[in-house]
């Protein structure tokens, strides 16, 4: 049968996703945020309160009044001091807990997002700028509640209440004292801005370089050894530290120099307020502690306000990480990927028959197809072979088969058309063995319990004889035995066996071997081959292995040859 050419929705199932959506799941609820904003305030004004009441007790306490009229100076100092500490900690608490659960959020809806187009939908992301794009870049997504939108609701209400509190005590010094605020703003934000502006946008993707080429190191270093080029890689390294590390000094010394502009404006202010002060002070209508109060605020209001400019800055990073976590979860599904139905189709029982009728396909961003006008019909019992010179889609064809590639033309199980069916549906009919199969760094039994939770050693034990390694696994110290981070104790061969036995254990109708050789030395694959053959060889089964190298014609019923 032939179908219409069949194009997957432009949109995604979920929401569409850009940097702003990123930011507003990034932000915790109100519900959640509001008592830690409440909270800071109440902080950040007990120590302005703190430092203002200690000034108003020491210098009354000078002029050596009754004990009666220092008693609520006392008690204040006593319940600012402990308040702030009090009110410090509880914020944290709840600041940090509301920002984490908004991280959760955010870290569990892009895996969402991801899901769908995994993993022929990210083939233009590396594996490392993967990695700190949903590490690095999430975790980075913190600072805007924590570094951003708390210390700049927090300074502007303390600032506000402790002008409007000077004011009232005396008007010329409250005037400096709001003077004083908006210089340091404007003064540490521009030069905030001017140092470290660029090192705020560029450290993220630094950062990713640097991962990408270490990780690229890692896992290739027998590769890069044999062909004597490690010095080389270890110098690209090298160079991608430093840049990120003077992007990072140059974020430093930003900070270090805000800090330094915002302690000589509040060095400014106080001298404002005691200019402004002392005339009052002189003809009396300040008394000396209210002078003292008036003089000495301003150096715990600019405590809590020099977290404005850093504010800034934080912003602009957060900002970039967004901008990346939104560029690799795309608002819509790519054409060429198949999306999933709410309601699919029955599913086919018992043995399948997979048929293909002129099947073309092509990756995602591709201008030309790389699998072109496939027709073929595999029964159960049925050993296809597949085989074509490299780049003619051979590859293409084994994930078109799983439903990781969409596809034009007629595909069906048992008489039912794929585009009907669920691709996680699919995917419980047709498995597919990799060229290179992943292996958990676990035990023998936890890489081939993913395939079936419930299974007995003995269904293990039986399921590694039938691909010729019950024995090899005995001789190890049995099924715990450890294979390593993505296989590195066991040999290519052994890894296929492993994973051919993975998938028979998961009992697939329709089983697909893409180059089970390749990483096999050549006077080994022909035997191993046969093995797996043989193994993956069932009546009620079809198997279909990939390989663009011959093999025995007793071992297969039929060929497909792309061209």
């Amino acid at each position: 049968m032939t179908s219409a050419p069949h194009v997957a929705p432009a949109t995604a199932p979920a929401s569409g996703t850009d940097a702003a959506s990123v930011l507003r799941l990034a932000q915790p609820p109100a519900r959640r945020f509001v008592p830690g904003l409440l909270l800071g305030i109440l902080a950040s004004g007990s120590a302005v309160a703190l430092l203002a009441t200690s000034a108003w007790l020491i210098t009354r306490a000078s002029e050596q009044p009754p004990i009666l009229f220092l008693g609520f100076a006392v008690v204040g100092v006593r319940a600012f001091a402990l308040g702030r500490a009090f009110f410090r900690y509880v914020e944290r608490l709840v600041t940090h807990d509301a920002a984490f659960r908004s991280l959760a959020t955010l870290r569990a809806g892009i895996f969402r997002r991801l899901i769908p187009i995994a993993p022929d939908g990210l083939g233009g992301t590396r594996r490392g700028d993967l990695l700190t794009r949903l590490v690095s870049d999430v975790d980075q997504l913190q600072d805007l509640p924590l570094r951003v939108v708390q210390p700049l609701a927090t300074s502007l209400v303390v600032s506000v209440l402790s002008v409007v509190t000077v004011s009232i005590i005396l008007p010329g010094a409250g005037l400096t004292l709001l003077v004083a605020l908006v210089a340091a703003a404007v003064v540490g934000t521009v030069v905030h801005s001017g140092i470290t502006a660029k090192a705020d946008r560029s450290v993220a993707p630094l950062r990713a370089e640097l991962a990408q080429l270490v990780l690229d190191f890692v896992t290739r270093l027998d590769v890069l050894t044999a062909f004597g080029v490690t010095g080389q890689r270890e110098a690209a390294i090298a160079a991608a530290d430093a840049r990120l590390r003077s992007a990072q000094l140059r974020q430093a010394l930003g900070a270090g120099v805000v800090a330094a502009a915002v302690s000589l404006l509040s060095g400014a202010a106080m001298i404002g307020a005691l200019l402004a002060a002392a005339p009052a002070h002189g003809s009396g209508d300040i008394t000396g502690p209210a002078l003292a109060l008036v003089v000495l605020v301003p150096i715990a209001v600019f405590e809590a306000f020099g977290m404005v400019p850093l504010a800034v800055g934080a912003w602009r990073q957060v900002r970039v990480s967004a901008r990346r976590i939104a560029e690799v979860v795309p608002d819509s599904v790519p054409s060429e990927i198949p999306v999933a139905l709410e309601r699919g189709a029955d599913l086919p029982t018992g043995p399948v028959t997979l048929t293909l009728d002129r099947v073309s396909a092509r990756w995602p961003g591709a201008a030309d197809r790389a699998l072109r006008n496939v027709s073929v019909t595999v029964a159960p019992g049925d050993c296809l072979l597949v085989t074509g010179e490299s780049g003619v889609g051979k590859t293409t064809l084994a994930h078109v088969l799983v439903r990781f590639l969409d596809h034009e033309g007629g595909y069906t199980l048992g008489g039912v058309d794929v585009h009907e069916l669920d691709p996680d549906a699919v995917r419980t009919i047709v498995g597919l063995c990799e060229q290179s199969p992943h292996l958990f760094d676990d035990t023998i039994r936890q890489n081939l319990l993913f395939a079936r939770e419930g299974a007995t050693d003995d269904d293990l034990h039986a399921v590694l004889a039938s691909v010729g390694l019950d024995e090899w696994v005995r001789e190890r110290g049995g099924l715990d035995s450890p294979v390593g981070e993505r296989g590195s104790l066991v040999s290519g061969g052994q890894a296929q066996r492993i994973a051919l036995a993975r998938a028979l254990l998961a009992e697939f109708p329709i089983l697909v071997l893409d180059e089970p050789t390749a990483n096999v030395d050549v006077d080994r694959a022909d035997a191993l081959m046969a093995d797996l053959l043989r193994g993956a060889a069932a009546a009620d089964r079809a198997v279909i292995v990939i390989s663009h190298t011959a093999i025995d014609s007793a071992l297969v019923t039929a060929t497909l040859r792309l061209a």
